[in-house]
């Protein structure tokens, strides 16, 4: 089988989540099955006592694994950037634990990247289920809207201006080309996604979208920001959400993470 040099960053917190072993099962599998192999699977966890026991004792036969235990921030972003700092290959790939990657996705980035090898990164068409798998969107193929791109099937920050809506994970970016911009900042709360490919994008760094769905992401699972979200749980304000957009535009400038932070306007 033809190899990929890509490590996939599977970022994990906690394994409170419902159906967190059957998530992972399906998530680790679907690695399995891709139809072109993968060079490594780097694993960050928080350390905490059940999860590092799941993890250190799955069966990973056909996958070379690196577990890393955070002591660090467990929060998504710095679990990706640990597990970026601890990879070993060319290109890098996110995994949320409930998620799937499409069979044929590496070997299509694979393809991808010879045809076009001035691309620095690739987005997957992302099909958005929820909790139950029932269909619930698309991502990421905003790219291929005329109204919004004057190149079709880039990702520019002429489209990000115009639609915001877009996931990083699937996503496959040259490892050099993750670093050197900074990597994704903790300190985004909502909009880390949004901020990281503004600053790739503002800073000429090439990302094409596939235009094959190459990802299935679990977009309404119990404990999650949006999950919260709809359920009453967490409660995100009109004011909230304008302020962490507004800042994204403002930071992508930034190669550091500066730390900000959101204070109620009524504080």
């Amino acid at each position: 089988m033809e190899n990929f040099n890509v490590s996939v960053i599977l970022p994990i917190e906690s394994s409170k989540h419902k159906d967190f072993t059957e998530y992972y099962e399906k998530c680790i599998q679907s690695i399995l099955n891709q139809q072109t192999s993968v060079n490594e699977v780097v694993i960050v966890h928080s350390g905490e006592e059940t999860l590092q026991n799941i993890v250190e004792n799955f069966d990973y036969s056909g996958l070379t694994v690196n577990i890393v235990k955070n002591d660090g921030s467990t929060d998504f972003a710095s679990q990706v950037n640990l597990g970026v700092s601890n990879s070993k290959s060319q290109w890098i790939s996110i995994l949320e634990f409930d998620d799937e990657y499409a069979s044929i996705w590496f070997k299509n980035v694979s393809r991808y990247s010879k045809a076009y090898p001035e691309m620095q990164g690739f987005l997957p068409i992302v099909v958005d289920v929820d909790n139950r798998g029932v269909f619930a969107g698309f991502t990421n193929e905003a790219t291929f809207a005329a109204s919004m791109n004057s190149e079709i099937g880039i990702l520019t920050n002429e489209v990000l201006l115009n639609y915001q809506n877009f996931q990083s994970s699937g996503m496959v970016i040259k490892k050099e080309i993750f670093e050197d911009f900074g990597g994704i900042k903790p300190s985004m709360k909502l909009t880390f996604v949004y901020e990281f490919l503004l600053r790739l994008t503002y800073n000429s760094v090439n990302i094409m979208t596939i235009p094959r769905i190459g990802y299935k992401h679990t977009n309404l699972r119990e404990g999650s920001i949006f999950w919260n979200y709809k359920n009453g749980s967490t409660i995100i304000t009109e004011d909230e959400v304008k302020f962490w957009l507004e800042s994204a535009k403002k930071e992508h400038f930034f190669t550091n993470d500066r730390g900000i932070k959101y204070e109620p306007q009524d504080a």
